[in-house]
């Protein structure tokens, strides 16, 4: 994820104040001088960084924190708490026109920024939450850009309003205005054209757009892999046109992640949501504090308990928690653990959520995930490999099936065997302690009916 570098950082700069007895106003000195340079390492603006610090340290440097029990762990509270309020400390949704009033969200970027993609995933957020939206295909002049659209809003089960590539954007904005009204639409999101960099013409067009329709709300969806760059569109894309909010893609790439760091401090606009993949469901709302906590390195447990009850099937848990207590565990439902999981995200995308485990919190740092996922994946295909009867009872496993999986899998045999012992070995675990499956010696609820019957 975009923050593992500088989260590693802070790690060890906190490890070495918790191992300090006590404080002096030099010890703190020299701990912020180096989280100095790590929020500024990971592009965070200069400016911020600069107050940043300085908030941080006429906090910490006082007789409370000095001459308290745990001063180290003082210090990291504060840092934690100041990051939440550089980020915005409340959680800001999309604001909308009152009763049955139509919304128009007009969502503005560059190209390449995610902005086609991120208009539709959000289109698919506010359906959840009962808005009938319509989507209006107004950037008419890269190429696909209609058709892009169109396949994201179909995917959403979110109508799409075109009249193709020759009409003016802004004829295109006020005649999908028209019909959103007609048909009762709560919500109409206008996509726009993206340019390579911000120029005069693009700016005249989405004025036009916003003089020809009552925009609401325009969002701005700036890509956090370019760093510093990402603020200083956000400020001329605020100055030239205003923009309400931001939304940050490709937070989970290989990048500094200082945008995230900057933009609420810099522009005072808030951050709506967080891009943290490809896929249509990748999609975050941003919340300051969960943020603040994951680059801390103290994990993010709501997100990831979120991400269960929207993905894991209710029915299926329940199946599989009763098979589980029977000790009727077989390779389908194997299969479905490994489903579900992928559906939170997968193993690195719940270890970065996991408190100590992901964002170099430093417990675990033996733990190749990409590694994992590929194992995990080979694993999956050995299973395909196998007939739906020997999913359901591994016991009929002979010599010439395994032979035949490990052809279809495209693996050693070996590998076979390794994976069907590995199978025996956790079914007799789950039999010896009864109280993991939730049964009387075991407690229900909490982190654990999320792991349930995962395959790790």
């Amino acid at each position: 994820m975009a923050f593992d570098s500088l989260s590693e950082k802070l790690q060890n700069v906190f490890k070495n104040l918790r191992s300090k007895g006590r404080l002096t106003e030099d010890d703190v000195k020299t701990a912020l001088k180096e989280v100095k340079m790590a929020l500024l390492e990971a592009d965070v603006n200069f400016r911020v960084v600069k107050q940043f610090t300085k908030d941080v340290q006429e906090r910490a440097i006082g007789q409370d924190v000095m001459n308290g029990l745990n001063p180290g762990q003082m210090v990291i509270k504060i840092v934690n708490e100041e990051m939440v309020k550089l980020m915005g400390s409340e959680t800001t949704e999309i604001a909308f026109r009152p009763g049955k009033e139509l919304t128009v969200i007009m969502m503005v970027g560059l190209q390449g920024a995610g902005k086609t993609t991120t208009t539709a995933k959000i289109a698919g957020k506010l359906k959840l939450k009962g808005k009938k939206t319509l989507l209006a295909a107004c950037d008419v002049y890269r190429p696909a850009a209609i058709e892009q659209l169109q396949i994201n809003g179909e995917k959403q089960g979110v109508e799409v309003f075109s009249l193709g590539d020759k009409e003016k954007p802004e004829n295109i904005a006020k005649a999908a205005m028209e019909y959103a009204r007609k048909q009762e639409f709560n919500v109409l999101i206008i996509d726009t054209a993206g340019r390579l960099h911000v120029d005069e013409d693009m700016m005249a067009e989405l004025v036009k757009i916003k003089e020809a329709v009552d925009v609401f709300q325009t969002i701005l969806v700036v890509d956090a892999m370019t760093g510093q760059d990402a603020v200083n569109v956000a400020s001329t894309f605020d100055e030239k046109i205003g923009i309400d909010g931001v939304v940050l893609t490709k937070l989970d790439g290989d990048t500094r992640g200082g945008a995230a760091l900057s933009i609420r401090a810099v522009t005072g606009k808030p951050i709506l949501y967080a891009g943290m993949g490809e896929k249509l469901s990748d999609l975050e709302q941003f919340y300051p504090d969960r943020m603040a906590s994951r680059i801390l390195g103290m994990g993010d447990v709501l997100t990831m308990i979120e991400k269960a009850q929207e993905n894991i099937d209710e029915e299926k848990a329940k199946a599989l928690e009763q098979k589980m207590r029977k000790n009727e565990f077989d390779f389908e439902m194997y299969l479905d653990s490994m489903s579900q999981m992928k559906k939170m995200g997968g193993l690195s995308s719940m270890m970065g959520m996991m408190p100590g485990l992901g964002l170099g919190g430093g417990k675990m740092p033996d733990i190749d995930t990409d590694a994992a996922e590929k194992q995990m994946a080979r694993t999956e295909a050995i299973i395909y490999s196998m007939t739906p009867q020997e999913r359901r009872n591994p016991n009929i496993m002979n010599p010439s099936r395994k032979q035949r999986i490990a052809k279809g899998a495209g693996v050693d045999i070996s590998e076979v065997n390794r994976l069907i012992k590995q199978f025996e070995q956790m079914k007799k675990l789950m039999k010896q302690m009864p109280g993991m499956m939730g049964g009387k010696k075991g407690r229900r609820g909490g982190m654990g009916g999320i792991f349930k019957g995962l395959p790790f």
